[in-house]
């Protein structure tokens, strides 16, 4: 490296060493995960925490994170992180776009921790209908490894959740549509108990609640017992500005359930669109040994038009329980007060622990010198078997060309790691001398198979023509700016960083060692028009050609930069 790219190198290398910089004494800030980890659920094993999101068409699927405060989290291994769980029934090799693992449950006890989704595949022929596909699996230690899926034949609709109730029975909640709905969207919420050693479904079926909303997209429901009596929380109105947290009580677990006439108990849809966060909704209740309250819930920051490029995130919120003060009701309900003085989630909040403040964490650097690719690391469904490998060009990632293209709902030779805010820059060191035309690698910011921005290098007739390729949703892939580089000779620095409130794509070459900024765009790109959020990754194509050329990627540097609020 030269002079400029080494400083810079050992500067971000000295910030990674040094302590992270903690945050107010006595708050924590949300988002507690920040970066596309949407469907929160938790559940607690001793004095720590375990936490799980959605991951859609992603590979490895379902993180689990792993916290003793609360708010400082650690990401310790993932639910699906075989290909043989992912490549039969539980299907990520093709899973379309926004499909794939939706809504996680986790939960722990009789010395194994569970986890019961759904996967939504919707095959590629025309006119064909989604499959929803309810799963469990099971592990001894949430580091994995874990079980290969459980399937549970006869269980319609999304969003399982497992309760194990304190009689010894195992029941299953979900949510499906009517035999014959009013409208488009219309759920409502089963139950029936599960046999846990065939891990199939048993009794009689029995209808809970259509929530508090008539089911206008109903979902996501969780079951607790407080008190002796069955709490149904759920989330209701579409995933968007009107999504909202609802809870219904029951004294036997089959209902009937009563709404709670104060509902929704946590939303933003009252709120200004402005409010810093919206679409706070589908949100896990969980108890602290000393008796206290909490939820996580998803949101949406609105950085940018009221959106974010890191989508739905993951944020915690104070509840109490209070009863209510009707003298004149012959039986009171205890009711979850979320977020108590204000009703809505808030940036900061008191400490959980006071002894214990939040450490955040803005920084993510990969020399690929392990022998293992990083957990932080996804790829777009289940890579293809021998397009990447660890170790062929020592202390290199290396990344074969495939004829896949991100475009296509296809198994791209592309991986990448989460955004985690607006501000940012990200940058790498790639190695590439291919021996045919059509191959390219490079940078790509994505967020889905149609919403990306390509920084490459790519072989055209004997040359190197660098280029910036933009694609938006509903629209083909454009070039932004290309520019043949005469001098390349195998060794270039890909930097993309927000500035001036836009983002800048620079590039460098060993020779100089000085960045060069290469084409300009809008920041809002990436925005998420879906479930997930923006990845920042490394890619590599043959352009739909069978050619065996590979690209080598020395390090990666990813540094989130402060948030104004």
């Amino acid at each position: 490296m030269t002079s400029k790219i080494v400083s810079a190198t050992f500067t971000l290398w000295m910030i990674l060493s040094a302590p992270a910089a903690i945050a107010a004494n006595e708050t924590f800030r949300n988002p507690i995960l920040p970066g596309g980890y949407p469907d929160p659920s938790i559940c607690r094993d001793g004095d720590t925490w375990y936490l799980v999101s959605s991951t859609f068409e992603y590979f490895p699927g379902l993180p689990i994170h792993r916290s003793k405060d609360l708010v400082n989290w650690e990401l310790v291994g993932h639910g699906l992180h075989r290909e043989s769980q992912a490549s039969g029934t539980v299907n990520l090799v093709d899973v379309q776009s926004d499909g794939g693992i939706h809504a996680p449950t986790i939960r722990c006890g009789n010395g194994l921790f569970y986890i019961i989704t759904t996967n939504v595949y919707l095959p590629p022929e025309p006119g064909a209908h989604a499959e929803m596909v309810n799963f469990v699996i099971t592990a001894e230690n949430p580091e994995g490894p874990w079980s290969d899926p459980h399937v549970l034949e006869g269980a319609p609709g999304i969003d399982p959740d497992i309760f194990f109730d304190d009689d010894g029975r195992t029941w299953y909640v979900g949510t499906h549509s009517p035999d014959k709905p009013n409208f488009p969207g219309e759920g409502e919420i089963w139950l029936q108990e599960i046999d846990t050693d065939e891990w199939a479904l048993k009794g009689e079926r029995h209808l809970l609640w259509r929530g508090a909303c008539g089911g206008v997209w109903v979902e996501g429901p969780h079951l607790y017992k407080h008190d002796g009596r069955y709490y149904l929380l759920v989330a209701e109105g579409g995933t968007s500005f009107n999504h909202a947290v609802m809870v219904a009580v029951a004294d036997e677990i089959n209902g009937p359930y009563q709404a709670n006439p104060r509902n929704p108990i946590l939303t933003s849809r009252h709120l200004s669109y402005d409010f810093w966060v919206n679409s706070t909704g589908h949100a896990d209740l969980f108890q602290l040994p000393d008796g206290r309250w909490y939820l996580v819930t998803l949101g949406i920051r609105g950085d940018v038009g009221r959106r974010s490029n890191m989508g739905r995130e993951t944020h915690l919120v104070p509840v109490e329980w209070q009863r209510e003060p009707f003298e004149w009701k012959e039986v009171k309900y205890d009711w979850p007060v979320a977020s108590p003085l204000t009703g809505r989630v808030e940036r900061h909040y008191p400490l959980p622990f006071e002894d214990k403040p939040q450490k955040i964490q803005n920084e993510f650097i990969d020399d690929f010198d392990g022998e293992t690719l990083g957990l932080e690391w996804n790829f777009r469904r289940v890579p293809l078997p021998g397009s990447w490998a660890l170790g062929e060009k020592r202390g290199f990632l290396r990344l074969n060309t495939l004829p896949e293209v991100i475009r296509d709902r296809g198994r791209a030779s592309l991986l990448g790691i989460r955004q985690t805010e607006t501000a940012f820059s990200y940058e790498t060191r790639m190695l590439f001398s291919p021996e045919y035309d059509g191959s390219e690698a490079g940078m790509l910011l994505f967020q889905k198979d149609d919403n990306y921005i390509a920084f490459t290098l790519k072989r055209v007739d004997s040359e190197y023509l660098l280029a910036v390729a933009l694609a938006e949703p509903g629209s083909e892939p454009a070039t932004v700016i290309q520019a043949v580089i005469g001098d390349y000779i195998g060794e270039i620095y890909f930097k993309a960083e927000t500035r001036d409130g836009r983002l800048a794509f620079d590039w460098a070459l060993h020779e100089n060692g000085e960045y060069e900024e290469f084409a300009r765009l809008d920041n809002d790109l990436i925005l998420s028009q879906g479930y997930t959020g923006a990845y920042l990754g490394l890619y590599a194509t043959a352009n739909g050609r069978r050619q065996e050329d590979h690209a080598d990627f020395d390090w990666v540097m990813y540094r989130a930069k402060k948030t104004p609020r």
